[in-house]
């Protein structure tokens, strides 16, 4: 009898490890619907209303963090959070990351190449606050992935 119940937990598990692994991968902070417009992250997971945004994709020293929605529309979004940088000095591997407040436009939205009926923004407004890394503007846009 205590196989059959070893046998039907191992079960269990196993079947919870797969469904687990072949769900979506979201870092949505809410539930999606198809109607939800969507920021898509650098490994192409759409989100919605995300506490976190990687900026700088290639190298990681571009992120938006503490992120707090105040609309999230189809035409737009518009929140506020902290963009932290990294000072890259002397080298990026070395340097120091600062955080920076910061006001979050999303614009521009789209259909996804890959899912036509799903909308994505494609344009990221930051305007810094206060103080903000020396060598950057005062107001960034950046292009989102598509």
């Amino acid at each position: 009898m205590q196989r059959h119940k070893l046998k039907a937990a191992v079960l269990v598990c196993a079947a919870a490890s797969l469904a687990t692994a072949i769900a979506p991968a979201s870092a949505s902070t809410g539930t999606r619907s198809p109607a939800d417009v969507v920021i898509v992250d650098c490994f192409s997971h759409p989100q919605v209303r995300p506490n976190e945004f990687l900026i700088a994709c290639g190298d990681g020293n571009s992120i938006l963090t503490a992120l707090r929605w105040s609309a999230w529309k189809p035409d737009f979004a518009a929140g506020r959070g902290l963009n932290v940088v990294n000072d890259c000095r002397p080298f990026c591997a070395a340097g120091t990351f600062h955080s920076y407040p910061v006001t979050v436009r999303l614009d521009r939205s789209e259909p996804l190449t890959k899912h036509p009926h799903q909308r994505h923004y494609t344009q990221l407004h930051l305007v810094f606050t206060d103080s903000r890394p020396s060598e950057m503007p005062r107001v960034v846009t950046y292009r989102l992935w598509t």
